[in-house]
C-alpha cells in the first residue's frame, strides 16, 4: 500500500548502509589477515560480541525510563554475547591474540562499534538487526570457506578444553537461550577435535543470523524457554489461565517513539483490563 512505501523506503537505506559498512570492514580485515586465520577470527569474535551487549546497555536504559520491559530480549541477547565470548576465548586458547597489533586493534575497533551499535540501536533496532545479521553472515561464511579449505588438518588436532567444557559439559541453559529458531536440548554438538569446534562455531553464527533475522520484525522475539501457551496441553493452558497474568510489556521501537508512547505499569494493567491494549 502507498502507506508502506516510506517505510519501505527508509528499509532499503538503512539496510544498503549496512552492508556497505560491513564490506567496507570485511575488505579491511581480508588485506590485513590474509595468511593469519586464528588471528582474523580472534579480531571478528572481539567484535562480534560488541552488538549484544549494546543491546542490553540500552534495553536496560528503557527499562529505568519505563519505556520497554522484554525480559525475553534481555535473556536472549545475554545469552548471545555469552556464546561470542566463548568463541573469542577458543581463539585466544589457539593464540590468536598472541600479537601486541591484533589486540590493540580488535579492542579499539570493539569499543568504537560499541557505540555505534548502541546509537543504531537507540534510533533504529531494526536496523541495528539487521546489522549485526550482515556481520553473523559474514562470520558464518568465514568459518565456512576456512573448514572447507583446512578440514582434513583440523581433524588431527585437538579440542581446546575451554570449547569441550563449553559445548558439552555442565547446565547448558545459555547455550540453548541463543538459538531461537529451535527448541532447547535439540542440538547437542559433539567436540572430539579442532574441526568439530570450528564446525559448531559456523553453525552458532548462522543460529544467530537467524535470531538476528527474526528481531528485525517488532516483538517476534521469544526465549526459546518461554513456553507458548498454545504450544501448552489442554490441562496446562487451563492451569496456566487460572494463574496470574503475565506482566504487559510497553511495545516501542527507537527512544523518540519509546518516550512518546511511555505509560506507566498501571496504566498498562488498566488498559489490559479494560480490554484497551493494543496488540
Amino acid at each position: 500500500s502507498s502507506s508502506d512505501k516510506p517505510e519501505s523506503w527508509i528499509i532499503r537505506v538503512e539496510q544498503g548502509f549496512n552492508l556497505f559498512a560491513t564490506d567496507f570492514v570485511i575488505a579491511i580485515l581480508d588485506r590485513l589477515y590474509a595468511d593469519r586465520d586464528y588471528a582474523r577470527f580472534y579480531v571478528l569474535e572481539t567484535i562480534a560480541r560488541v552488538p549484544y551487549f549494546a543491546f542490553v546497555s540500552v534495553l536496560h536504559m528503557y527499562e529505568s525510563f519505563g519505556w520497554w520491559r522484554r525480559a525475553d530480549y534481555l535473556k536472549v541477547h545475554f545469552a548471545e554475547s555469552w556464546n561470542e565470548l566463548h568463541h573469542l576465548l577458543v581463539m585466544e586458547a589457539l593464540g590468536g591474540d598472541e600479537r601486541w597489533f591484533d589486540r590493540f586493534l580488535a579492542q579499539h575497533i570493539a569499543v568504537a562499534y560499541y557505540f555505534l551499535t548502541s546509537l543504531m540501536y537507540t534510533i533504529s533496532p531494526r536496523m541495528a538487526y539487521h546489522f549485526s545479521e550482515c556481520v553473523e553472515k559474514h562470520a558464518f561464511s568465514t568459518y565456512d570457506k576456512f573448514i572447507k579449505a583446512h578440514g582434513e588438518e583440523l581433524k588431527k588436532l585437538p579440542a581446546p578444553q575451554v570449547a569441550v567444557d563449553y559445548y558439552t559439559k555442565g547446565d547448558l541453559y545459555m547455550f540453548d537461550e541463543f538459538q531461537t529458531d529451535r527448541l532447547p536440548e535439540t542440538r547437542r554438538p559433539r567436540v572430539d577435535n579442532l574441526y568439530d569446534v570450528f564446525v559448531n562455531i559456523r553453525e552458532d553464527e548462522w543460529e544467530h543470523c537467524k535470531t538476528m533475522k527474526a528481531c528485525q520484525v517488532r516483538g517476534n522475539l521469544h526465549s526459546p524457554h518461554s513456553t507458548k501457551l498454545k504450544d501448552l496441553p489442554d490441562e496446562a493452558q487451563d492451569e496456566k489461565e487460572d494463574g496470574e497474568d503475565e506482566e504487559e510489556v510497553a511495545e516501542c521501537a527507537g527512544i523518540v517513539e519509546c518516550a512518546i508512547t511511555a505509560t506507566s505499569h498501571a496504566e498498562r494493567a488498566r488498559k489490559k483490563s479494560t480490554g484497551l491494549y493494543d496488540h
